[in-house]
C-alpha cells in the first residue's frame, strides 16, 4: 500500500508546464522535440521543480494548439518517437522528476 504522502505528492509539488514543440529543438527543424527536452532536463531539475507537465504531444492537425488529437496512442512524429518519449520519461525519473501528461478527452480532432 502506498503511504498517503506519496499518494498526495502533487498537493505541494512545484510543477513546470511546457509544450514540447516550443521548448528545445535537437535537430534544427525549427520545432522542439523529446530529444531536445532531454538535453535540457538538468536545467529544469536545477529550478527545483518536482514534476514536468507536458502539454499534448499526440498527432494532431494543430488547429487547436495540439488539443485536437488525431491519435491518442502515439507521438506526434515532429516531436520524436515512442522510444524518444520513453527515454525522456526515464531521464526525468533519473533526476527525481515526475512526468505528468495531458489526456485530452473532452474534445478531439475531426481527423481522429
Amino acid at each position: 500500500m502506498i503511504d498517503r504522502s506519496q499518494r498526495d505528492w502533487y498537493k505541494d509539488a512545484v510543477i513546470y508546464q511546457l509544450h514540447v514543440k516550443a521548448f528545445q529543438d535537437s535537430d534544427d527543424d525549427g520545432m522542439g522535440d523529446f530529444r531536445g527536452l532531454m538535453q535540457r532536463l538538468d536545467h529544469v531539475a536545477s529550478l527545483g521543480v518536482d514534476a514536468i507537465w507536458v502539454m499534448p504531444f499526440y498527432p494532431s492537425p494543430l488547429r487547436d494548439d495540439g488539443y485536437d488529437i488525431a491519435d491518442y496512442r502515439t507521438i506526434n512524429p515532429s516531436y520524436g518517437t515512442m522510444r524518444d518519449f520513453r527515454a525522456f520519461v526515464d531521464e526525468a525519473h533519473r533526476r527525481g522528476l515526475r512526468v505528468i501528461t495531458e489526456l485530452v478527452i473532452n474534445h478531439t480532432s475531426d481527423q481522429h
